[in-house]
């Protein structure tokens, strides 16, 4: 007589096309959207394959573990540290990278599309999903009319890991060319830390005296990190 348990196999010993099909995540999207998938099952389609002895939704399990299942951090994985965790190979690691970038550039293209930049946070909605995951700084800046619609952003500066040198005659001509009235000024920390610097401060000073000859007005400098800020705004240094 054949023992029962041989008959037991679990989806972890077999490949996904050997699931029920109401358990494959393509299939089970295509029944009941995305709200029916876990992230595991999400990631799992974007990877398409498992290994020889492991599913694709194996493979994005282990994936997340790694990053405690949180997708913030997996959005921040480099490539090189993709390519470390078995299953990933490097057609797999790109397709993460470039899914987790869409997301971001979506977010980015929300907020353009708003076009009303009236608070801090809508500023760093903005300039977080831009700037704040790279390695060396960058300098920012933000144009909006009276009603507080954006203009224009553009960058002015882009330097090493500590400082970038930046021209305030160039902000000031963009201004101009805008027709702005309002002007926010962003750069970020590589390093992490949000407390600005005394360049900063005196920066931020020259900034603000040369848009006020031009009765505009700079509302914030904003520091951008990974998952933080530093508005002057916010600290009344402005």
């Amino acid at each position: 007589m054949t023992n029962d348990k041989e008959h037991k196999i679990s989806h972890s010993k077999l490949t996904i096309p050997d699931w029920a099909v109401r358990d494959r995540p393509r299939e089970k999207f295509l029944a009941s959207g995305f709200s029916s998938l876990s992230d595991t099952e999400l990631i799992a389609i974007l990877l398409r394959s498992g290994t020889k002895s492991a599913s694709a939704v194996d493979v994005a399990r282990n994936l997340l573990s790694t990053c405690n299942n949180n997708l913030n951090t997996l959005a921040e994985m480099e490539l090189k540290k993709l390519l470390k965790i078995n299953g990933i190979g490097k057609v797999k690691a790109i397709t993460l990278l470039v899914a987790f970038e869409l997301g971001r550039r979506c977010r980015v293209a929300i907020i353009e599309q708003k076009r009303q930049i009236s608070t801090v946070p809508d500023l760093v909605d903005l300039m977080q999903n831009k700037n704040a995951r790279l390695e060396y700084e960058e300098f920012w800046g933000i144009f909006i009319n009276q009603g507080s619609f954006l203009l224009g952003v553009e960058i002015f500066g882009r330097g090493g890991i500590t400082s970038t040198s930046v021209d305030i005659r160039l902000i000031m001509q963009k201004a101009l060319e805008l027709r702005a009235t309002g002007l926010f000024v962003c750069h970020n920390h590589p390093s992490g830390d949000i407390i600005p610097s005394n360049h900063d401060l005196e920066l931020t000073t020259q900034i603000k005296e040369a848009a006020r000859l031009f009765s505009i007005q700079l509302l914030d400098h904003v520091v951008i990190c990974k998952e933080k800020y530093y508005s002057f705004f916010e600290n009344n240094i402005l």
